[in-house]
């Protein structure tokens, strides 16, 4: 289904929209959006996790470089994350409209990745988000579950918004390169839990980069509480 506004073969300028980072334990989650003619984003684009990391990184290069393509980007901290006013509906709803209003045009067509089980009321909040900015366009907003697999403009998006998000992940494993490998961010991923159990066992609290909201990180502070009561 095509965005509003916009018909197969149209090759008008339009906007994609995606996020990356909505579920890691560790460092922020971030969206971007594309405005572009959708004939010239580069036909290797696909879902970025179906990518490897050069070939994002070369995507991102290539659509940074050109004139006719404009790149917005919202970066989410853990902080905000972790505030107990919010959740992660709300906050991606910010993310997409931030990215979106920092390159869009009135009666702009987007179309976004819904971030959202109903897909009509991600579109809504995202235009409202939208209108309610700064410079406050008017965009048609379609969003639609797995959107970056089948829009190239939101593929392009999800590019740019992993390669900003594996950008912060590089900088936070340096800065904590002395607790080890921090891993993808992920709680499924064992490096990354590891270095969360070693950095409590360390320090006795949780670093600044983990999301003390998630399960994750309560897990691991009470197994460390659990262990200092067992060694007692």
């Amino acid at each position: 289904m095509p965005p509003a506004g916009q018909t197969p073969g149209d090759d008008a300028v339009a906007i994609g929209s995606d996020e990356a980072g909505k579920g890691p334990v560790l460092g922020p989650m971030v969206a971007a959006a594309v405005r572009a003619p959708p004939d010239v984003i580069p036909d290797e684009v696909d879902d970025s996790k179906r990518l490897s990391p050069a070939t994002r990184e070369k995507i991102a290069e290539t659509l940074r470089a050109r004139e006719d393509v404009a790149v917005g980007v919202a970066v989410v901290p853990t902080d905000r994350i972790d505030a107990p006013e919010t959740d992660m509906n709300s906050l991606t709803v910010a993310a997409h409209a931030e990215a979106i209003a920092a390159v869009a045009r009135d009666g702009d067509a987007v179309t976004t990745d819904a971030g959202d089980v109903s897909e009509s009321r991600f579109a809504r909040r995202v235009r409202e988000g939208v209108a309610a900015g700064p410079a406050g366009p008017t965009v048609d907003v379609h969003a639609e579950h797995g959107a970056d697999a089948e829009y190239p403009l939101v593929a392009a998006a999800s590019v740019i918004a992993k390669v900003r998000r594996d950008a912060a992940i590089e900088s936070l494993a340096a800065e904590y390169a002395d607790y080890g490998p921090i891993g993808s961010g992920y709680p499924s991923d064992q490096t990354t839990r590891a270095f969360l159990r070693d950095f409590v066992a360390e320090t006795g609290d949780l670093p600044d980069c983990a999301r003390a909201s998630w399960s994750t990180s309560a897990d691991v502070l009470a197994a460390a509480e659990q262990s200092g009561l067992s060694e007692f």
